[in-house]
């Protein structure tokens, strides 16, 4: 069945990759965005172009539009949770909010994994002096922007809501974080990694999946959080070695103390794992693949850009 559907932030990485599914099952997508970024959509959709930060301007932008889903990919604040509620409440059949694995940092879990419960969202503060939409704070922000946002979607319960917690999120060059591209960069210079936490693994998601898991999402019923990942996590340390294994060379390392030597970490080398529980979704009918069936292929495609 067709359904009207909105993508906000559909321009780039795992979002233009959920506007290709949707389209590709015949359903009929908008797209809103600032409209900086070009997509190669043409004619088969539908462009708003609005802030995303400035409640008058999503407000006018919607008002008398009705959407059977609604994803917002661009949702990093509590004021950004309280502009979708004042635009969206009562006229959207479900809301599917693209959250994060960040949302546990510094969460001890209660068993091996963390699971949805392990975040206690409703008991979380909600910080409204802090200057969430400053452009300077935006990475500083972005852990506690996410939790709050969450906490203040679920605390208010006027949006159909589902918060997606995507494992870190690993693609081809256009992964505009640069994480993966770190380590094949550093292979490809013959640098020894520095690491401080061997162990400590981390759950990872590729870009195709992210975009089929928020697809499925949006044509489920059910509502809360639940977490994403891939099988087969790996501590920085170990995605080094992957990473030179997919491509034939030899990975060096050294150890550093995190305590005398802050700063010089990798992405994703962490002091404790962190690694998601995703028996919801399974319960729920998503079955996800393991590491093994992508991340090469992954790193692959750096490799080439490196050349």
């Amino acid at each position: 069945m067709q359904k009207e559907l909105l993508v906000i932030g559909g321009t780039r990485y795992f979002g233009k990759l959920l506007v290709q599914r949707l389209l590709r099952a015949g359903h009929r997508v908008t797209i809103a965005t600032r409209g900086y970024a070009p997509d190669p959509f043409g004619s088969r959709i539908e462009r708003i172009r609005v802030d995303r930060r400035s409640e008058a301007a999503m407000r006018a932008a919607f008002a008398g539009k009705r959407y059977d889903v609604v994803f917002d990919q661009m949702c990093y604040s509590p004021l950004d949770a309280a502009i979708a509620v004042r635009s969206f409440a009562g006229k959207v059949g479900r809301y599917v909010m693209t959250s994060t694995i960040d949302v546990y940092r510094g969460i001890r879990p209660r068993g091996s994994l963390l699971c949805e419960d392990d975040l206690p969202v409703l008991a979380q503060a909600i910080d409204t002096g802090y200057p969430w939409h400053d452009p300077k704070l935006a990475v500083e922000s972005y852990v506690a922007g996410k939790v709050q946002a969450e906490a203040y979607l679920y605390r208010d319960g006027s949006l159909p809501l589902v918060t997606a917690r995507l494992a870190h999120v690993l693609g081809g060059p256009e992964e505009f974080t640069g994480r993966l591209a770190y380590y094949v960069d550093l292979l490809r210079t013959g640098a020894a990694l520095p690491y401080a936490h061997a162990g400590a693994a981390v759950s990872f998601l590729g870009t195709q999946e992210a975009a089929a898991f928020l697809d499925w999402v949006g044509g489920e019923s059910f509502t809360g959080p639940v977490n994403a990942a891939s099988g087969g996590p790996l501590s920085a340390h170990a995605l080094f070695g992957r990473v030179a294994e997919a491509l034939d060379a030899s990975a060096r390392f050294t150890r550093v103390n995190e305590a005398t030597a802050p700063g010089v970490l990798s992405p994703f080398d962490f002091s404790t794992p962190m690694v998601l529980d995703t028996s919801r979704a399974l319960e729920l009918g998503y079955r996800f693949s393991h590491t093994d069936a992508w991340l090469d292929d992954v790193i692959r495609t750096h490799d080439l850009a490196f050349v």
